[in-house]
């Protein structure tokens, strides 16, 4: 089966590049400004028990995964107010997160590749982070970009493909997703029905009991070349979706 991709999406973090260096930056970068303008936060709380707090508290409330800047605001505000503070250092603290969080460096392969790519298709961002592609320097290379709060639900929830379909109006056997995660990204692209493509820049093995990606690639310069042949073709390598 050979399939004409009209468009491609791609993941954020760990695809287009690496995520731990950036979270954990981030967040000694708000740590640091709480341990100057609040202090009595910082006082009883080290970095690692408010990084407990956020996980207890999604526990708690489900609802706040599928957005994680609201995560960080509410447990910000919580932090504040029981210090003593008033509840506007939330606003202010995730500001400062959000501003350290955009500081990314593409791997080497990004830049090139997604320019090239541009010009013959549109390229959406699909994320269940809180990266925002357009406050990020690869601005100028993407269409459009979905996250999990603007959908309300995370992948492998099918509402980020679908509605970056909608926008760019390709169907779904049209659209090509690239990612790192064997199940959100791959997994959950094929059970949309679009082309799925692993990003495995470290040479990982693949996990048995999910269904294989369509292709498998180790840089993005790879995926330049399957997608400037005539088209996507099934490999076979992988299951058909259930």
């Amino acid at each position: 089966m050979r399939v004409t991709p009209r468009a491609v999406s791609f993941d954020l973090d760990d695809t287009l590049w690496s995520c731990d260096e950036v979270i954990e930056r981030a967040e000694r970068v708000v740590y640091e400004w709480l341990a100057r303008r609040f202090p009595r936060i910082t006082a009883e709380f080290d970095l690692e028990s408010m990084r407990r707090i956020r996980i207890e508290t999604v526990e708690r409330n489900p609802g706040l995964a599928v957005d994680l800047t609201a995560l960080r605001h509410h447990t910000l505000q919580w932090h504040a107010l029981r210090a003593g503070y008033g509840a506007d250092v939330a606003d202010a603290g995730v500001d400062v997160f959000l501003a350290e969080r955009h500081r990314v460096t593409p791997f080497d392969d990004v830049r090139p590749v997604l320019e090239g790519l541009r010009t013959r298709y549109p390229l959406v961002a699909l994320t269940n982070g809180n990266a925002d592609v357009r406050r990020t320097e690869l601005v100028d290379l993407f269409d459009a970009a979905v996250s999990a709060a603007d959908v309300g639900a995370a992948k492998p929830d099918p509402a980020m493909f679908r509605q970056a379909c909608e926008r760019l109006g390709v169907e779904a056997a049209e659209l090509v997703h690239v990612g790192d995660d064997p199940v959100r990204d791959i997994h959950a692209a094929r059970r949309f029905g679009a082309r799925a493509v692993w990003i495995n820049r470290n040479a990982l093995p693949w996990p048995g009991d999910v269904p294989r990606a369509h292709h498998e690639v180790a840089t993005l310069h790879e995926l330049r070349g399957l997608l400037e042949g005539e088209g996507v073709r099934e490999t076979g390598a992988g299951r058909a979706p259930k």
